[in-house]
């Protein structure tokens, strides 16, 4: 990697893998540094002599001669979600016991990521994971969300910081979810998709001065290189891409020292017929340059976050190998900047399907990206496109900041990519195409401009995005820009990654 400005170069990732294991036995019996029990309102009532009415606990105090009860009590523990107690207490075959509270019923990804909380705080290396009760729901899918919500609860980027400490946590036993071959599916399943996900959290997180076009070609030709037996890689320069007169594209890259690098992945299975051609279609980065409240120019890193989904999929797939389906993974990387050279407002630039665009917002950069990324996808011969792109405010001031906003005329495809994010837990909202307002993107010089002002935003750019799209191929363009960063943690969420690969799998003949 060649020096970055200011010198800064990431450590090294070491994500310790967490061997997940599936147990039926009595809780009692379980032997470890930590067993952690998530427990709902309901679970924690007490009769009229202070126990447990919930069997599990009532059996976990019966070991711990009443010091359960009587200890959570003292710390007013009453299974509301957001709280924990860990106590240590004797009688129990674990050094120590966590509960957990679940609120009125069990969110199992939010479980798995409290639980990791609680081992990282108590630097445990072994946890067993328990309910108090069990409601309707699989408990094959409730075990997969568990541990997906551990592995991302242990997730810290410290790539940028001079220390940071490694969790010890190494093993995870879940306890009376059942047992088989195909619970541990679900399992293996759940962790190569987080790991996606921590991979463009990653992505996400990276500083601009780090993660430069190149570097990012670099990390998506490493994603291709670790599955070689499924994954080939295509990286187009800036001179590769002109001959494929990719107009737009390279009017956003025109003013930065950083050159663009057009980074098109293929995903195909090693064996089996391939009934089903899909494309993946990732925003690169932003700039934005409007000062005032709100304008975030110094989280701009996270607007690449549709490139960090797109390729956190890519790794994930790798691992998970689904058949039957071919899948193009395309980013179309660059950076949009100021300098003597960049595009200025007026400009009319042409797009690599002969349209011509008058830009009359130069922030308004990623839809120009993507204008000829879809039109290369298309042109790959796929039955279907979803892109992702943290496009407009106009999307987070309508849906707030965690669900994305979809739009397609495609109502077969808005039904399979729904139905995969409600398995993912990732939320999204279906949004109007409203035709009539392709008025506000006419141009008098030019087929259209590339914004058409604050009213319907999300729209507006949507109905850009699908001049670049054949009426042949289903399409779908995903809005993550609120969803995409959490303040609270100050980083990226890797949104996007889990929707992505269900869907997938939903095209496969898996």
């Amino acid at each position: 990697m060649a020096h970055s400005l200011g010198l800064t170069q990431p450590k090294p990732t070491d994500h310790p893998k967490i061997s997940f294991s599936a147990k039926d036995i009595d809780v009692t019996e379980w032997k470890g540094d930590l067993l952690v029990v998530g427990v709902t309102e309901k679970d924690s009532t007490r009769d009229s002599s202070s126990k447990f009415e919930n069997p599990i606990l009532n059996k976990l105090d019966a070991h711990s001669s009443g010091l359960l009860a009587l200890v959570s009590s003292e710390e007013d523990f009453n299974g509301k979600p957001g709280q924990s107690t860990v106590l240590r207490l004797p009688g129990l075959g674990s050094k120590r016991i966590g509960l957990i509270g679940l609120g009125k019923s069990a969110a199992f990804q939010s479980l798995g990521e409290a639980v990791a909380t609680v081992a990282k705080a108590s630097q445990s290396s072994s946890v067993g994971v328990a309910l108090a009760s069990h409601e309707t729901e699989s408990k094959l899918s409730s075990a997969s969300a568990l541990a997906s919500g551990v592995v991302l609860g242990l997730f810290e980027d410290g790539r940028f910081k001079s220390e940071s400490k490694k969790p010890s946590l190494s093993s995870v036993d879940i306890i009376g979810f059942g047992t088989g071959p195909e619970l541990e599916k679900k399992l293996k399943y759940a962790e190569d998709v987080s790991y996606g996900v921590i991979f463009g959290r990653e992505l996400t997180n990276s500083p601009a001065n780090v993660l430069t076009p190149a570097v990012l070609a670099e990390e998506a030709v490493k994603v291709a290189s670790s599955y070689s037996d499924v994954f080939t890689a295509n990286i187009l320069n800036e001179e590769q891409c002109r001959e494929l007169k990719m107009g737009s594209y390279l009017a956003v890259a025109a003013a930065s020292a950083n050159p663009p690098f057009f980074i098109h992945l293929v995903y195909r299975p090693s064996s089996g017929d391939v009934k089903t051609k899909l494309a993946l279609v990732g925003k690169g980065g932003g700039y934005n340059i409007k000062a005032g409240p709100g304008s975030s120019i110094e989280l701009m890193k996270f607007d690449m976050g549709g490139s960090a989904a797109v390729l956190g999929a890519a790794k994930a797939i790798g691992e998970i190998k689904p058949p039957g389906v071919e899948v193009h993974f395309i980013v179309s990387a660059c950076e949009n900047m100021i300098s003597g050279t960049g595009m200025r407002p007026g400009d009319v630039i042409t797009a690599s399907n002969g349209k011509t665009i008058e830009v009359n917002n130069t922030d308004a950069e990623g839809r120009l990206t993507l204008a000829d990324a879809l039109v290369y996808a298309c042109n790959q011969g796929v039955d279907k496109i979803v892109d992702l792109a943290t496009l407009t405010g106009a999307c987070v001031i309508a849906l707030g900041t965690s669900m994305a906003g979809i739009y397609t005329p495609n109502d077969e495809l808005a039904t399979e990519v729904i139905a995969a994010s409600e398995k993912s837990g990732e939320k999204l909202r279906r949004m109007p195409l409203e035709e009539s307002y392709w008025e506000m993107m006419k141009s008098g010089c030019a087929d259209m401009v590339n914004t058409g002002g604050r009213a319907g935003g999300s729209i507006t750019a949507a109905l850009f995005l699908k001049q670049f799209v054949s009426e042949k191929v289903q399409w779908m363009h995903i809005d993550m820009a609120g969803p995409v960063w959490n303040e609270k943690k100050k980083s990226g969420t890797g949104f996007g990654v889990a929707t992505l690969v269900e869907w997938v799998q939903t095209n496969s003949s898996a």
